[in-house]
């Protein structure tokens, strides 16, 4: 782990955070190296968060599923059960920001970990400010879209709820996460415009850096759920030179 002098040390660990009932959000730690548990579950308490830690999958499930956190940072190399199948079986629960902490270089692991459903990850070793700061940020996105416009969004067969946070192709209800909802909502407010990468981190993910791999596979993703053939999308098109569209029957596309 990165050292950081700018930022405040850890405090004491409480395991249910400051206990003053008030908070920024409840925070579930995964990580069975304790330095790294201890570290980051200091730096999230500081920050204003509740936080609670596990450091293997089973006891992360246990944890989640009596606490129900509001986002799961997650190591990947877990003893037992790898942080790839502890994710999958939180998602059976319902839909939840998870953040993936990964070894530097294991690229690999980082795309498969965007692939099973995780908003964003970290690599070892990490700045604890920095851990904070993509926190924040995750949480904050899914409150503001959360408190968004309640206007439905939809075509091409697609209907998205903005304020029930659900989504439905042809009427049959869309098992999407948190940021591909996200992602399918700034698409619909906007079809027949082009986005590059960047632009979508930016206004989708409020992130001005980060690894655009992370755009790309949640379009991948968003693809296998609203395209008829994901091989072939007609909706979500891909730009050369530019980055992503959507396209919809319905709609004029600017300038047209």
């Amino acid at each position: 782990m990165q050292n950081d002098p700018a930022a405040p040390g850890p405090g004491p660990l409480s395991r249910h955070g400051t206990g003053d009932g008030v908070s920024q959000g409840r925070i579930l730690v995964v990580d069975d190296d304790p330095t790294v548990a201890e570290v980051a579950a200091g730096y999230l308490e500081r920050a204003g968060y509740a936080v609670d830690r596990a450091d293997d999958g089973p006891a992360a499930l246990a944890r989640f599923a009596g606490w129900r956190p509001d986002l799961v940072v997650l190591d990947l190399m877990l003893p037992g059960m790898d942080g790839f199948e502890v994710c999958r079986r939180m998602r059976a629960y319902g839909p939840v920001p998870v953040i993936m902490l990964t070894a530097r270089g294991d690229e690999d692991d980082r795309i498969l970990g965007l692939e099973t459903g995780a908003d964003d990850y970290v690599t070892k070793p990490f700045s604890p400010r920095e851990l904070v700061l993509r926190v924040g940020s995750v949480l904050r996105r899914g409150r503001d879209s959360a408190g968004g416009d309640p206007v439905p969004l939809g075509g091409a067969g697609l209907v998205l709820d903005p304020v029930a946070r659900r989504a439905t192709r042809e009427g049959r209800e869309l098992a999407l996460t948190l940021r591909e909802f996200d992602l399918l909502a700034f698409f619909l407010s906007r079809p027949g415009q082009a986005f590059g990468r960047e632009e979508l981190m930016r206004e989708v993910w409020g992130w001005d850096f980060g690894d655009l791999s992370t755009v790309t596979v949640h379009v991948r993703r968003l693809r296998g759920k609203v395209e008829a053939d994901p091989a072939r999308p007609a909706l979500i098109r891909t730009v050369w030179g530019v980055g992503y569209r959507l396209d919809l029957p319905d709609a004029t596309t600017p300038g047209s």
